[in-house]
């Protein structure tokens, strides 16, 4: 459908979201009928989320923009035995420990999009381990095995590309798409749940769930999916050289995040605009009409949007302030991120690889050697071209601190305690 009835389908669709639809009129004519909860699920890897997942968060974000119910739903059970879909290998295993610590992480991400509450149209954090790991597995098997076709779970995305590469993929990973076609009849019996959002990736697990709940009984499931997304050089999102692009303070600074922001490529600023803020379409307009030698203040103002969302606008604003006084200034903004040394320890001299790898600009000698040897490193606004310097008090300037750089955008101040 080129136009639809529903905010919320209206939303997503203007704003790039789409991919695939399960039943779009009938999903549409949901929308316009009742408070729709809807869900997409999480498993709890990472102490974080990082901006590959941002997403399918502002789906939820949309969701509850327009009127109806997120359901981000944390995998404290499936995150125990790891989704196969886009993976090469089996995940690590997760002790029950690390998933509650980790779930408290990405509660704290939510916290900064969505508005949670008891009311019919505040989100909700439920864990799918409430009710899989009280599961009898012989009951489950005879009350659903029968349910689900092996020959279509081999021909599944997921499957068939690791065993087509003849990589392992574990009883364990199989079962994966099983669990959350429950989860979809569970949260249906618990919230309601009509709607399951993901990404393509997880198009033929969805619609496991949805033809699950059509032989268990339940009201029709609807399902949506988001593009795979990429910069438009091929680069993952949420991803760069120096690492993954966390949504949290802590795992990355303010600044660092504007900064991966503002350096995306010319062609995917009007589109992360679309995505990524909540900058309404007419005002987008206007800033794509801009263009041409005009596009690097588009970019700003992408950076200190996106920003906001996660930091908070002073966090944003303080972030592009000191990216401008770095930059256009050249003055030395005071909160541009550091990391703290022992006055003892510059007495004695720190390596330059050393102090490279401390301060995140690389993460290993080798690497830092190679940033070195390409000009990229400079101390004090000075080259360093000799991998053997040993960065001692000497180099601590009028302001007492030292400015390490790699490139034009990235620095770290190395303050002396």
């Amino acid at each position: 459908m080129s136009a639809y009835r529903s905010d919320f389908l209206n939303t997503l669709n203007e704003r790039g979201f789409i991919h695939q639809l399960s039943d779009a009129r009938g999903l549409d004519a949901l929308f316009m009928t009742e408070t729709v909860s809807a869900y997409i699920g999480f498993d709890c890897t990472a102490p974080s989320l990082h901006a590959g997942s941002l997403v399918q968060i502002m789906l939820l974000y949309w969701l509850q923009q327009t009127g109806h119910r997120p359901i981000a739903l944390m995998g404290g059970g499936t995150s125990m035995i790891g989704d196969p879909s886009g993976k090469d290998e089996s995940r690590n295993m997760l002790n029950i420990e690390d998933i509650e610590q980790n779930k408290a992480g990405i509660r704290k991400v939510f916290s900064k999009f969505l508005d949670f509450g008891d009311g019919s149209g505040d989100a909700v954090m439920p864990d799918n381990a409430e009710w899989l790991l009280n599961l009898n597995y012989v009951e489950f098997l005879r009350d659903y095995g029968k349910n689900f076709s092996v020959n279509q779970m081999l021909a599944r995305d997921s499957v068939k590309n690791r065993l087509g590469r003849e990589q392992h993929l574990s009883f364990l990973e199989f079962n994966y798409m099983i669990f959350q076609a429950y989860d979809f009849v569970e949260l249906n019996k618990r919230y309601n749940c009509r709607l399951q959002l993901g990404g393509s990736d997880q198009w033929g697990n969805i619609v496991s769930g949805i033809d699950l709940g059509r032989r268990s009984g339940t009201e029709q499931l609807y399902a949506i999916t988001t593009p795979l997304l990429a910069s438009s050089s091929g680069a993952k999102m949420g991803k760069t050289a120096e690492g993954a692009v966390w949504l949290e303070e802590d795992m990355l600074s303010a600044y660092d995040y504007w900064q991966y922001w503002r350096n995306c490529e010319d062609a995917d600023t009007v589109r992360f605009l679309k995505l990524f803020t909540s900058l309404s379409l007419e005002e987008i307009a206007r800033l794509e009409a801009l263009g041409g030698s005009e596009i690097n203040e588009v970019k700003k103002i992408l950076a200190t949007q996106a920003t906001a969302m996660v930091h908070g606008q002073e966090a944003a604003d303080n972030a592009a302030e000191t990216a401008r006084k770095t930059f256009e200034e050249g003055t030395l903004a005071a909160t541009l991120p550091l990391i703290k040394i022992s006055r003892d320890r510059l007495k004695a001299g720190v390596g330059v690889l050393t102090l490279i790898v401390e301060a995140g600009l690389a993460k290993s000698n080798g690497e830092a050697r190679r940033h070195i040897k390409g000009g990229a490193i400079r101390i004090n606004d000075l080259s360093i071209s000799d991998d053997s310097t040993v960065v001692d008090q000497s180099y601590i300037d009028g302001e007492g601190m030292i400015k390490l750089s790699m490139g034009k955008k990235r620095h770290i101040v190395v303050l002396p305690q």
